[in-house]
Protein backbone atom coordinates (compact mmCIF):
# COMPACT_ATOMS: atom_id res chain seq x y z
CA UNK A 1 0.00 0.00 0.00
CA UNK A 2 1.05 3.26 -1.01
CA UNK A 3 0.03 6.48 0.91
CA UNK A 4 0.35 10.07 -0.89
CA UNK A 5 -0.25 12.89 1.57
CA UNK A 6 -0.15 16.38 0.51
CA UNK A 7 1.42 18.77 3.02
CA UNK A 8 2.46 22.08 1.50
CA UNK A 9 2.75 23.53 -2.77
CA UNK A 10 -1.40 22.04 -3.87
CA UNK A 11 -2.73 25.22 -3.33
CA UNK A 12 -0.44 27.75 -4.69
CA UNK A 13 3.00 28.11 -6.00
CA UNK A 14 5.36 27.66 -2.81
CA UNK A 15 5.45 25.21 0.60
CA UNK A 16 6.34 22.52 -1.25
CA UNK A 17 6.28 19.64 1.43
CA UNK A 18 4.97 15.65 0.59
CA UNK A 19 5.02 12.70 2.38
CA UNK A 20 4.95 9.24 0.77
CA UNK A 21 3.99 6.02 3.13
CA UNK A 22 5.48 2.64 1.67
CA UNK A 23 4.14 0.37 3.84
CA UNK A 24 5.52 1.56 7.66
CA UNK A 25 8.52 3.78 5.79
CA UNK A 26 7.76 6.94 5.33
CA UNK A 27 9.81 9.93 2.69
CA UNK A 28 9.32 13.34 2.96
CA UNK A 29 10.40 15.48 -0.41
CA UNK A 30 11.30 19.10 -0.18
CA UNK A 31 10.28 21.44 2.66
CA UNK A 32 10.17 25.19 1.75
CA UNK A 33 8.73 27.97 2.42
CA UNK A 34 6.01 30.32 1.13
CA UNK A 35 7.63 33.06 -0.11
CA UNK A 36 4.74 35.74 -0.37
CA UNK A 37 3.74 35.01 3.11
CA UNK A 38 7.58 35.28 4.18
CA UNK A 39 8.14 38.05 2.54
CA UNK A 40 5.15 40.45 3.58
CA UNK A 41 5.63 38.90 7.22
CA UNK A 42 9.82 40.03 7.34
CA UNK A 43 9.88 42.07 4.23
CA UNK A 44 12.80 40.19 3.71
CA UNK A 45 14.26 39.93 -0.29
CA UNK A 46 13.05 36.67 -1.97
CA UNK A 47 16.64 34.51 -1.39
CA UNK A 48 17.09 35.74 2.32
CA UNK A 49 16.08 34.08 5.62
CA UNK A 50 16.12 36.07 8.70
CA UNK A 51 15.81 34.22 12.34
CA UNK A 52 11.78 33.87 13.31
CA UNK A 53 10.17 31.35 14.96
CA UNK A 54 8.67 28.63 13.67
CA UNK A 55 5.60 29.12 15.51
CA UNK A 56 4.89 32.67 14.03
CA UNK A 57 5.86 31.31 10.23
CA UNK A 58 3.09 28.80 10.44
CA UNK A 59 1.04 31.02 11.97
CA UNK A 60 1.47 33.29 8.48
CA UNK A 61 1.41 30.30 6.72
CA UNK A 62 5.24 30.59 5.20
CA UNK A 63 5.73 27.19 6.40
CA UNK A 64 4.09 24.12 5.79
CA UNK A 65 1.70 22.53 8.47
CA UNK A 66 3.27 19.40 9.03
CA UNK A 67 0.58 18.11 11.93
CA UNK A 68 -1.20 16.57 9.22
CA UNK A 69 0.92 13.61 9.61
CA UNK A 70 1.58 13.41 13.05
CA UNK A 71 1.00 9.99 12.61
CA UNK A 72 3.76 9.07 10.61
CA UNK A 73 6.34 11.05 12.49
CA UNK A 74 8.47 8.08 13.67
CA UNK A 75 8.14 6.09 10.67
CA UNK A 76 10.27 9.26 8.73
CA UNK A 77 13.52 7.36 7.48
CA UNK A 78 14.60 10.19 4.90
CA UNK A 79 13.70 14.40 3.91
CA UNK A 80 14.89 14.86 0.35
CA UNK A 81 15.07 18.28 -0.95
CA UNK A 82 14.74 18.27 -4.63
CA UNK A 83 16.86 21.70 -5.02
CA UNK A 84 18.71 24.71 -3.56
CA UNK A 85 15.56 27.12 -4.00
CA UNK A 86 14.01 28.07 -0.82
CA UNK A 87 10.37 27.25 -1.77
CA UNK A 88 11.88 23.64 -1.35
CA UNK A 89 14.22 23.82 1.14
CA UNK A 90 13.71 26.93 3.22
CA UNK A 91 11.46 25.42 5.80
CA UNK A 92 13.88 22.35 7.10
CA UNK A 93 15.86 24.91 9.56
CA UNK A 94 12.28 24.99 11.05
CA UNK A 95 11.25 21.67 10.73
CA UNK A 96 13.40 19.21 10.05
CA UNK A 97 14.50 18.69 13.90
CA UNK A 98 11.37 17.13 14.07
CA UNK A 99 11.89 13.80 12.19
CA UNK A 100 14.81 11.71 13.18
CA UNK A 101 16.00 11.27 9.52
CA UNK A 102 18.69 12.13 7.70
CA UNK A 103 18.17 14.15 4.78
CA UNK A 104 19.01 13.77 1.60
CA UNK A 105 20.75 15.98 -1.08
CA UNK A 106 22.81 17.36 -4.09
CA UNK A 107 26.59 18.71 -2.98
CA UNK A 108 24.70 22.22 -4.18
CA UNK A 109 21.73 21.86 -2.25
CA UNK A 110 23.49 20.86 0.86
CA UNK A 111 25.78 23.94 0.82
CA UNK A 112 22.71 26.38 0.17
CA UNK A 113 21.63 24.51 3.39
CA UNK A 114 24.33 24.74 5.70
CA UNK A 115 24.33 28.67 4.28
CA UNK A 116 21.01 29.22 5.38
CA UNK A 117 21.32 27.66 8.61
CA UNK A 118 25.10 29.22 9.36
CA UNK A 119 23.29 32.83 8.69
CA UNK A 120 20.48 32.40 11.12
CA UNK A 121 22.63 30.30 13.51
CA UNK A 122 20.56 27.47 13.68
CA UNK A 123 22.25 24.04 13.95
CA UNK A 124 20.50 21.46 11.96
CA UNK A 125 20.44 18.27 13.60
CA UNK A 126 19.96 15.83 11.08
CA UNK A 127 22.62 14.11 9.19
CA UNK A 128 22.93 15.82 5.90
CA UNK A 129 24.25 12.71 3.19
CA UNK A 130 25.19 14.17 0.07
CA UNK A 131 24.23 12.16 -3.13
CA UNK A 132 25.56 12.80 -6.65
CA UNK A 133 22.77 12.85 -9.40
CA UNK A 134 21.88 9.20 -10.64
CA UNK A 135 23.09 8.06 -6.99
CA UNK A 136 20.97 4.97 -5.55
CA UNK A 137 20.00 5.04 -1.89
CA UNK A 138 18.46 1.70 -0.31
CA UNK A 139 16.59 2.77 3.06
CA UNK A 140 15.39 -0.37 3.75
CA UNK A 141 15.07 -3.99 2.13
CA UNK A 142 11.75 -3.00 0.47
CA UNK A 143 12.50 0.93 -0.67
CA UNK A 144 15.11 2.84 -2.49
CA UNK A 145 15.44 6.08 -3.71
CA UNK A 146 17.26 7.31 -7.18
CA UNK A 147 18.56 10.65 -8.14
CA UNK A 148 17.85 11.61 -11.83
CA UNK A 149 19.34 14.42 -13.53
CA UNK A 150 17.62 17.50 -14.51
CA UNK A 151 17.48 20.75 -15.53
CA UNK A 152 15.82 23.90 -13.44
CA UNK A 153 17.18 27.31 -12.68
CA UNK A 154 19.46 26.61 -10.15
CA UNK A 155 21.97 24.01 -10.38
CA UNK A 156 22.19 19.96 -9.52
CA UNK A 157 18.19 19.70 -9.15
CA UNK A 158 16.73 16.29 -9.46
CA UNK A 159 13.83 13.92 -9.91
CA UNK A 160 13.06 11.37 -7.41
CA UNK A 161 12.12 8.05 -7.84
CA UNK A 162 11.12 5.88 -5.19
CA UNK A 163 10.96 2.23 -6.18
CA UNK A 164 8.97 0.02 -4.37
CA UNK A 165 7.74 -3.24 -4.09
CA UNK A 166 4.40 -1.33 -5.86
CA UNK A 167 5.76 0.32 -8.14
CA UNK A 168 8.14 3.53 -8.62
CA UNK A 169 6.56 7.32 -7.50
CA UNK A 170 8.21 9.64 -9.24
CA UNK A 171 8.36 13.27 -7.96
CA UNK A 172 9.01 15.37 -10.75
CA UNK A 173 9.40 19.13 -8.89
CA UNK A 174 10.82 21.26 -10.08
CA UNK A 175 12.07 20.88 -13.82
CA UNK A 176 12.53 22.03 -17.41
CA UNK A 177 13.42 19.58 -20.60
CA UNK A 178 16.79 22.11 -21.34
CA UNK A 179 18.91 20.28 -24.05
CA UNK A 180 21.68 23.38 -23.74
CA UNK A 181 22.11 23.51 -20.50
CA UNK A 182 24.82 25.95 -19.78
CA UNK A 183 25.92 24.45 -16.19
CA UNK A 184 25.66 20.64 -16.16
CA UNK A 185 24.07 18.26 -18.20
CA UNK A 186 21.01 17.69 -19.92
CA UNK A 187 18.26 15.66 -18.39
CA UNK A 188 18.99 11.96 -18.48
CA UNK A 189 15.59 10.97 -20.88
CA UNK A 190 16.98 7.19 -20.55
CA UNK A 191 16.94 7.20 -17.04
CA UNK A 192 13.46 8.34 -16.92
CA UNK A 193 12.75 6.02 -20.15
CA UNK A 194 14.13 2.85 -18.31
CA UNK A 195 12.07 3.71 -15.07
CA UNK A 196 8.80 3.90 -17.80
CA UNK A 197 9.62 0.43 -18.86
CA UNK A 198 10.07 -0.78 -15.34
CA UNK A 199 6.67 0.88 -14.12
CA UNK A 200 6.03 3.87 -12.63
CA UNK A 201 2.76 3.81 -10.40
CA UNK A 202 2.79 7.37 -9.52
CA UNK A 203 3.67 10.53 -11.13
CA UNK A 204 3.91 13.77 -8.81
CA UNK A 205 4.18 16.57 -11.07
CA UNK A 206 5.17 20.13 -11.14
CA UNK A 207 2.17 22.56 -12.90
CA UNK A 208 3.63 25.71 -12.85
CA UNK A 209 3.86 26.23 -16.94
CA UNK A 210 0.92 23.76 -17.51
CA UNK A 211 -0.74 26.35 -18.54
CA UNK A 212 1.89 27.43 -21.47
CA UNK A 213 1.22 25.79 -24.80
CA UNK A 214 4.76 25.46 -25.80
CA UNK A 215 7.89 23.80 -25.03
CA UNK A 216 10.28 26.14 -22.32
CA UNK A 217 13.28 27.49 -24.00
CA UNK A 218 16.73 26.30 -23.02
CA UNK A 219 18.21 28.57 -20.89
CA UNK A 220 20.68 29.14 -24.17
CA UNK A 221 18.01 31.71 -25.15
CA UNK A 222 17.77 33.63 -22.78
CA UNK A 223 22.24 34.23 -22.60
CA UNK A 224 21.35 34.99 -26.34
CA UNK A 225 18.74 37.42 -25.29
CA UNK A 226 21.37 38.99 -22.35
CA UNK A 227 23.70 38.83 -24.57
CA UNK A 228 22.05 41.29 -27.22
CA UNK A 229 20.77 44.08 -24.37
CA UNK A 230 24.13 43.81 -22.46
CA UNK A 231 26.24 44.14 -25.93
CA UNK A 232 24.41 45.41 -28.62
CA UNK A 233 22.98 48.28 -27.05
CA UNK A 234 24.71 51.73 -26.46
CA UNK A 235 25.70 51.84 -22.78
CA UNK A 236 29.09 53.22 -23.29
CA UNK A 237 29.30 56.00 -20.43
CA UNK A 238 25.78 55.01 -18.52
CA UNK A 239 25.60 52.76 -15.75
CA UNK A 240 24.58 48.97 -16.21
CA UNK A 241 22.52 47.34 -13.49
CA UNK A 242 21.23 43.87 -13.82
CA UNK A 243 19.27 41.99 -11.93
CA UNK A 244 18.13 38.14 -11.48
CA UNK A 245 17.50 35.33 -9.17
CA UNK A 246 20.34 34.92 -7.17
CA UNK A 247 20.62 31.12 -7.07
CA UNK A 248 20.50 31.09 -11.34
CA UNK A 249 24.13 29.91 -11.53
CA UNK A 250 23.77 29.46 -14.83
CA UNK A 251 22.34 33.30 -15.52
CA UNK A 252 24.84 34.45 -13.65
CA UNK A 253 28.06 32.68 -15.76
CA UNK A 254 26.06 34.52 -18.48
CA UNK A 255 26.09 37.65 -17.10
CA UNK A 256 29.70 37.52 -16.05
CA UNK A 257 30.72 35.92 -19.49
CA UNK A 258 29.58 39.61 -21.21
CA UNK A 259 30.50 41.71 -18.04
CA UNK A 260 33.88 40.84 -18.94
CA UNK A 261 33.52 41.14 -23.10
CA UNK A 262 32.14 44.81 -21.71
CA UNK A 263 35.46 45.39 -20.06
CA UNK A 264 34.07 46.71 -16.59
CA UNK A 265 34.55 45.47 -13.47
CA UNK A 266 31.99 43.23 -12.25
CA UNK A 267 30.72 43.54 -8.72
CA UNK A 268 27.89 41.34 -6.95
CA UNK A 269 25.79 42.96 -4.33
CA UNK A 270 23.71 41.27 -1.98
CA UNK A 271 23.62 38.53 0.59
CA UNK A 272 21.63 35.86 -1.46
CA UNK A 273 24.14 36.74 -3.82
CA UNK A 274 26.59 35.69 -1.88
CA UNK A 275 25.40 32.77 -0.59
CA UNK A 276 24.25 31.07 -3.81
CA UNK A 277 27.95 31.71 -5.28
CA UNK A 278 29.73 30.50 -2.39
CA UNK A 279 27.80 27.77 -2.36
CA UNK A 280 28.87 26.91 -6.19
CA UNK A 281 32.72 27.98 -5.70
CA UNK A 282 32.69 25.42 -2.62
CA UNK A 283 31.64 21.65 -4.88
CA UNK A 284 33.40 23.42 -7.92
CA UNK A 285 31.01 24.26 -10.10
CA UNK A 286 31.84 27.58 -10.61
CA UNK A 287 34.72 30.38 -10.08
CA UNK A 288 33.47 33.76 -9.82
CA UNK A 289 35.51 35.01 -7.21
CA UNK A 290 38.90 35.34 -9.98
CA UNK A 291 36.55 37.83 -11.81
CA UNK A 292 33.53 39.46 -9.61
CA UNK A 293 33.98 41.55 -6.55
CA UNK A 294 31.07 40.23 -4.59
CA UNK A 295 29.91 42.64 -1.21
CA UNK A 296 27.12 40.80 1.36
CA UNK A 297 26.08 43.19 3.49
CA UNK A 298 24.36 46.67 3.76
CA UNK A 299 27.52 48.74 4.98
CA UNK A 300 29.76 47.49 2.85
CA UNK A 301 27.69 47.88 0.23
CA UNK A 302 26.88 51.27 1.13
CA UNK A 303 30.70 52.01 1.42
CA UNK A 304 31.17 50.44 -1.64
CA UNK A 305 28.65 52.44 -4.54
CA UNK A 306 30.16 55.16 -2.62
CA UNK A 307 33.86 54.71 -4.49
CA UNK A 308 31.89 53.70 -7.52
CA UNK A 309 30.22 56.82 -7.60
CA UNK A 310 33.89 58.54 -7.12
CA UNK A 311 35.48 56.31 -9.53
CA UNK A 312 33.03 56.46 -12.44
CA UNK A 313 30.05 54.17 -12.89
CA UNK A 314 30.47 53.74 -16.33
CA UNK A 315 33.61 51.47 -15.97
CA UNK A 316 31.42 49.09 -13.82
CA UNK A 317 28.95 46.37 -14.29
CA UNK A 318 26.36 45.78 -11.06
CA UNK A 319 24.73 42.76 -10.40
CA UNK A 320 22.16 43.20 -7.62
CA UNK A 321 19.52 41.45 -5.46
CA UNK A 322 15.75 42.95 -5.85
CA UNK A 323 14.47 41.27 -9.22
CA UNK A 324 10.98 40.81 -7.91
CA UNK A 325 11.31 44.60 -6.11
CA UNK A 326 11.96 43.80 -2.75
CA UNK A 327 11.49 46.55 -0.47
CA UNK A 328 15.20 45.87 1.44
CA UNK A 329 16.77 44.34 -1.47
CA UNK A 330 19.77 46.37 -2.80
CA UNK A 331 18.29 47.47 -5.62
CA UNK A 332 14.89 49.11 -4.07
CA UNK A 333 17.71 50.66 -1.48
CA UNK A 334 19.43 52.23 -4.50
CA UNK A 335 16.16 53.77 -6.32
CA UNK A 336 14.87 54.59 -2.59
CA UNK A 337 18.64 56.62 -2.37
CA UNK A 338 19.60 54.98 0.86
CA UNK A 339 22.38 54.06 -0.68
CA UNK A 340 24.86 56.64 -2.61
CA UNK A 341 24.12 55.59 -6.31
CA UNK A 342 22.08 57.93 -8.51
CA UNK A 343 20.25 57.12 -11.67
CA UNK A 344 20.62 58.61 -14.46
CA UNK A 345 18.58 59.39 -18.23
CA UNK A 346 19.57 56.13 -20.29
CA UNK A 347 21.54 54.76 -17.67
CA UNK A 348 20.24 50.26 -18.74
CA UNK A 349 18.32 48.67 -15.44
CA UNK A 350 17.95 44.58 -17.01
CA UNK A 351 15.84 42.29 -14.97
CA UNK A 352 16.96 39.05 -16.06
CA UNK A 353 13.33 37.24 -14.51
CA UNK A 354 9.75 37.71 -14.66
CA UNK A 355 7.49 38.95 -12.46
CA UNK A 356 6.39 35.86 -10.22
CA UNK A 357 2.70 36.27 -10.52
CA UNK A 358 1.55 36.90 -7.32
CA UNK A 359 -0.25 39.95 -5.71
CA UNK A 360 3.11 41.52 -3.73
CA UNK A 361 5.33 40.25 -6.44
CA UNK A 362 3.14 42.37 -9.30
CA UNK A 363 3.13 45.37 -7.19
CA UNK A 364 6.44 45.70 -6.05
CA UNK A 365 7.65 45.43 -9.92
CA UNK A 366 5.34 47.95 -10.50
CA UNK A 367 6.67 50.31 -7.95
CA UNK A 368 10.09 49.88 -8.59
CA UNK A 369 9.82 49.91 -12.18
CA UNK A 370 8.08 53.87 -12.06
CA UNK A 371 10.39 55.00 -9.67
CA UNK A 372 13.23 54.11 -12.36
CA UNK A 373 11.02 55.45 -15.24
CA UNK A 374 11.02 58.59 -13.08
CA UNK A 375 14.85 58.76 -13.70
CA UNK A 376 13.83 57.89 -17.43
CA UNK A 377 15.99 54.84 -17.56
CA UNK A 378 16.46 51.98 -20.12
CA UNK A 379 14.55 49.56 -18.52
CA UNK A 380 15.04 45.78 -20.01
CA UNK A 381 12.46 43.49 -18.78
CA UNK A 382 11.38 39.33 -19.14
CA UNK A 383 15.37 38.83 -20.38
CA UNK A 384 14.63 35.24 -19.38
CA UNK A 385 13.53 31.43 -19.87
CA UNK A 386 11.52 29.85 -17.56
CA UNK A 387 12.64 27.21 -15.27
CA UNK A 388 9.85 25.13 -15.50
CA UNK A 389 8.38 22.63 -17.49
CA UNK A 390 5.44 23.85 -20.59
CA UNK A 391 2.90 21.72 -21.36
CA UNK A 392 4.52 20.43 -23.92
CA UNK A 393 7.73 18.98 -21.83
CA UNK A 394 5.14 17.70 -19.59
CA UNK A 395 3.27 15.58 -22.79
CA UNK A 396 6.94 14.32 -23.19
CA UNK A 397 7.19 13.45 -19.27
CA UNK A 398 4.11 11.81 -19.08
CA UNK A 399 5.30 10.06 -22.93
CA UNK A 400 8.34 8.32 -21.49
CA UNK A 401 7.34 7.32 -17.95
CA UNK A 402 3.86 6.14 -18.53
CA UNK A 403 2.82 6.44 -15.01
CA UNK A 404 -0.32 4.59 -13.75
CA UNK A 405 -1.76 7.79 -11.73
CA UNK A 406 -0.79 11.48 -12.28
CA UNK A 407 -0.62 13.49 -8.83
CA UNK A 408 -0.67 17.66 -10.10
CA UNK A 409 1.82 19.37 -7.54
CA UNK A 410 3.23 22.84 -7.56
CA UNK A 411 0.69 24.80 -9.02
CA UNK A 412 -2.35 27.02 -8.52
CA UNK A 413 -5.65 25.33 -8.89
CA UNK A 414 -5.74 26.79 -12.59
CA UNK A 415 -2.71 25.22 -13.36
CA UNK A 416 -3.12 21.95 -11.50
CA UNK A 417 -6.67 21.87 -13.78
CA UNK A 418 -4.09 22.47 -16.93
CA UNK A 419 -2.17 19.11 -15.91
CA UNK A 420 -4.91 17.15 -15.34
CA UNK A 421 -6.43 18.38 -18.96
CA UNK A 422 -3.56 17.34 -20.59
CA UNK A 423 -3.68 13.80 -18.52
CA UNK A 424 -7.40 13.53 -19.71
CA UNK A 425 -6.15 14.17 -23.36
CA UNK A 426 -4.18 11.24 -22.83
CA UNK A 427 -6.24 8.72 -21.89
CA UNK A 428 -6.41 9.16 -17.73
CA UNK A 429 -9.43 9.81 -15.52
CA UNK A 430 -10.33 12.26 -13.38
CA UNK A 431 -10.48 10.96 -10.16
CA UNK A 432 -9.55 7.46 -11.07
CA UNK A 433 -6.28 7.55 -12.29
CA UNK A 434 -5.28 11.82 -12.07
CA UNK A 435 -5.95 13.00 -8.70
CA UNK A 436 -6.41 17.08 -8.03
CA UNK A 437 -5.27 17.26 -4.39
CA UNK A 438 -5.28 19.96 -1.90
CA UNK A 439 -2.99 20.93 1.31
CA UNK A 440 -3.67 18.17 3.75
CA UNK A 441 -5.70 15.54 1.61
CA UNK A 442 -3.85 12.09 0.51
CA UNK A 443 -4.45 9.38 -1.76
CA UNK A 444 -3.72 5.77 -1.08
CA UNK A 445 -2.98 3.93 -4.15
Amino acid sequence: MVEIRAIGGYDYIGKNMTAIKINEDVVILDMGLHLDSYIKYTEQEEEDIIKISAADLLRVGAIPDDSVINEWRHKVKAIIPTHAHLDHVGALIFLAHKYDAPILCTPFTKEVIKAIASDEKIKIKNDIKTLNVNSIYHISDDLKIEFINMTHSTPQTVMVALHTKDGIILYANDFKFDNHPTIGKKPDYVKLKHIGDKGVLALICDSTGAKRDIKTPSELVAKEMLKDVMLGTGNKGKAVIVTTFASHLARLKSIVEFGKKMNRKIVFLGRSLAKYVKAGENIGIINFSKDVEIVSFGSKIKKRLGKIEKDGRSGYLLVVTGHQGEPKATLSRMVDKQMPFKFFPEDHVIFSCTVIPSKINIENRERIEMKLKNHHVRIFKDIHASGHASREDLRDLINLVKPKHIIPAHGEEDMKKALADLAIEKGYELGKTVHILHDGQKVRL
